[in-house]
């Protein structure tokens, strides 16, 4: 079986939006301590690495993470790629090929450099392609940003195009060596009730 991870790595050198929370570790036991197991406490933002969103975290009366569908995270998926301006937005003239039909679209914008080096140049999603999205049918979208909406945006437009259409966000995967194509998305949040978000083990399994 072909697995692809599309996860970033988690440490104490991973990025998060500014002013967030980053990962810390704190070590309560260790078994080189002469104790009987190791045993961490990890402290971070839920909207680190590759994450899920809840609608609760860019609308009001959204639901929190716990109530979020499973099978939005599980299932057939296509990967795009993007050319969009850096520090800009991308729209339907900046995806490379047709627009596959697919219910889940995964977007590879090429333009962040990794969660242990952090620019603020990175792509959003213009809101009418989310528009065009819902209307053709999709469910979610994931891109290798840490947000739909850039850096800059203060009102976040593009949140709220998500969180009309009810259409459920993956951020933070690591797409650059995917290929575009189809294949199967598994990207489980954990169910954190009341939370607005959850990290996320994000793999792509290819069809045969």
């Amino acid at each position: 079986m072909t697995l692809i991870d599309i996860t970033p790595v988690i440490s104490d050198r991973t990025h998060v939006y500014p002013g967030d929370t980053r990962p810390s570790r704190e070590v309560l036991w260790q078994l080189e301590d002469g104790a009987p197991v190791t045993l961490s406490t990890l402290r971070t933002s839920v909207h680190m690495g590759a994450h899920a969103d809840a609608p609760s975290h860019y609308g009001k009366g959204g639901r929190s993470m716990e109530q979020q569908p499973l099978d939005l995270y599980v299932g057939p998926c296509a990967v795009i790629k993007a050319n969009g301006p850096r520090g800009g937005s991308v729209g339907i003239e900046h995806l490379v090929g047709a627009l596959p039909e697919t219910e889940r679209l995964l977007i590879d914008t090429g333009s962040f450099d990794g969660v242990e080096a952090w620019n603020n140049d990175f792509c959003g999603l213009q809101p009418e392609l989310i528009d065009l999205l819902g209307s053709r049918g999709v469910r979610l979208v994931g891109l290798d940003t840490p947000s739909v909406d850039t850096q800059e945006s203060k009102d976040l437009p593009t949140h709220a195009r998500f969180f009309a259409h009810d259409m459920a966000i993956l951020e933070g995967l690591v797409l650059k060596e995917v290929p575009a194509g189809h294949y199967e998305l598994i990207a489980l949040p954990l169910p954190l009730e009341g939370f607005d978000g959850s990290p996320v083990r994000a793999i792509l399994r290819p069809f045969d």
